[in-house]
């Protein structure tokens, strides 16, 4: 019987969750290698070893390496007391209390030897926002000068916001170790020792630190400059981070990566980066971990989800303008009338403004045109992130192959942490044989959205359901995970689209090189699909 395109799919569909590099995935029979006399490995969720039978067992309630840090405070106060304490700190301090942030001021009077306290690093950890006033004599003090080393560390690890207030110094004073900066770190360094690791991480620490954007301030009006510095701390504090599941594996890692990337040390230019990879492989959730790792370092912020999905109405792309717009200026409403519009208005608002974007889900250029065409749109420093499925349209769009990042499926270990974390929540006195878990994970190929949607699936269930739910993948697959690559086959090409299915069909198995060579010789020109 002749079978139709339509058929054809629908046959298919099980193959999807392969497409790129991934979607041929194979049937599973349970019935292989699950032989009674064959001894079993199993995953002990209770971490038990009291089997006669040596099993490898395997502790699902292991933490994640991404956990985030607990926030006590909304700002810490670094400051040198004897310079600052009786006035412009303790009207500082009260202002801010005022309108109800969270502020850590330290009591340097308890402060004893030279070495920093555990519950002042704690602190400066537990921090969204450091405040380091940098006067006269802070330099001086080997406390000042452990807590602006912690703070720095914490600024490049765990996103901690700095903003210097320069009180009768000059920023290049800090920067360049000059004035009364010059000569306490010359006794420093006699006293220490010139090449000591601790008189070069405190300098680093005052070069990075006084090349920050915060406030002069030589004489005047203090009371006009506490008001500017809690606006400034309010608006900070306004900007959440966005959710991101604490269940993340092999996360950190990649943010970090993207971060080199991203080259954030550089602010005199605009970067555009690309997100590259096939769907469930977890792009969106890398954009949003790294806008949480870095978006209090921009004037504004914008994470706009779901682009494709969003821009398909007559009118999708002007209201994404108009929330591009609204994110970033921070609650300010502009109404948009078309795209033209809307794009000069970007153009002529943000020209100035260094902000990050992430534009997550594009499949067009006429997306990426109508909100990010060119880098002259941003002020310098700016950083926009494109996620996206077509790796053509980030090169079409003028982007850096340097600048394009491939986020690749989870390794087999990192899918087995993931696998754990939601097939076996709780206290669960569950065994599953490896050949089980195995299968599973051959199911995933290393996709997050697959290994989480199996792993709730399976969650609580013994060895009979496992095997009856892999039986059931292997005839009909996952809706939710089928839903999501689907698209990716949606999104292809006509003839790339008839490529697929004649591998999906035909040739499963072959190599890429056989499968190259016949189609090629039917005329599909399979360089190019």
């Amino acid at each position: 019987m002749v079978q139709t395109k339509d058929q054809i799919l629908g046959n298919s569909l099980l193959i999807v969750n392969l497409l790129s590099s991934l979607i041929l995935m194979g049937s599973f029979s349970s019935k292989a290698s699950s032989s009674s006399e064959e001894a079993k490995r199993s995953y002990d969720v209770m971490a038990s070893s009291s089997s006669e039978e040596p099993k490898r067992s395997y502790d699902v309630m292991a933490s994640s390496s991404s956990e985030k840090p607990r926030r006590s405070y909304d700002v810490f106060l670094s400051f040198r007391g004897p310079d600052v304490r009786n006035h412009f700190l303790s009207h500082l301090y009260a202002a801010l209390d005022q309108v109800g942030i969270s502020t850590y001021i330290d009591n340097e009077e308890l402060r004893k030897g030279e070495q920093i306290s555990p519950a002042l690093m704690k602190a400066i950890e537990e921090s969204q926002i450091a405040i380091v006033v940098f006067s006269e004599n802070y330099a001086s003090s080997t406390w000042c000068l452990e807590e602006i080393s912690k703070i720095m560390e914490c600024k490049e690890k765990k996103g901690l916001k700095v903003l210097p207030v320069f009180y009768k110094v000059e920023p290049r004073e800090v920067r360049g170790q000059k004035q009364s900066y010059g000569k306490a770190m010359g006794e420093h360094e006699i006293k220490f020792g010139k090449n000591s690791e601790q008189v070069k991480r405190w300098k680093k620490a005052l070069y990075d630190a006084g090349g920050l954007s915060g406030w002069p301030y030589t004489d005047g009006y203090e009371a006009g400059l506490i008001q500017r510095i809690v606006q400034e701390i309010s608006t900070q504090l306004s900007r959440t981070p966005l959710y991101v599941d604490k269940d993340l594996v092999g996360i950190d890692f990649r943010v970090q990566k993207l971060k080199t990337i991203l080259n954030l040390q550089s602010e005199d230019d605009v970067l555009m980066v690309g997100l590259w990879g096939q769907g469930g492989v977890g792009k969106t959730t890398l954009a949003k971990a790294i806008h949480n790792a870095i978006f209090r370092d921009f004037q504004g912020a914008s994470f706009l989800e779901c682009i494709r999905e969003n821009s398909i109405n007559s009118n999708g792309l002007v209201l994404l303008q108009e929330n591009l717009l609204l994110q970033l200026l921070l609650g300010k409403e502009l109404p948009i009338y078309n795209i033209g519009g809307g794009s000069q208005l970007i153009k002529q608002r943000l020209c100035n403004k260094k902000v990050l974007i992430i534009l997550d889900d594009v499949d067009n250029a006429r997306q990426l045109n109508a909100l990010a065409k060119e880098r002259e749109w941003f002020g310098e420093g700016s950083r926009i992130i494109i996620t996206t499925r077509n790796k053509h349209l980030l090169t079409s769009h003028g982007i850096n192959p340097d600048h394009i990042y491939e986020v690749k499926a989870l390794k087999e270990g990192e899918a087995l942490e993931l696998l754990r974390k939601h097939a076996f929540r709780g206290n669960q006195e569950i065994e599953i044989s490896s050949n089980l878990v195995h299968q599973v994970l051959h199911y995933a190929r290393g996709l997050p959205l697959a290994l989480q949607v199996l792993g709730a699936l399976l969650c609580g269930r013994g060895e009979d359901e496992w095997e009856s739910t892999l039986q059931k993948l292997a005839e009909t697959p996952d809706g939710e995970i089928n839903a999501v690559l689907k698209v990716s086959y949606d999104g292809l090409e006509l003839y790339a689209k008839e490529i697929f299915l004649h591998i999906a069909c035909f040739f499963r198995g072959r190599s890429t090189e056989y499968i190259k060579k016949v189609l090629d010789s039917c005329d599909f020109h399979t360089t190019m699909g």
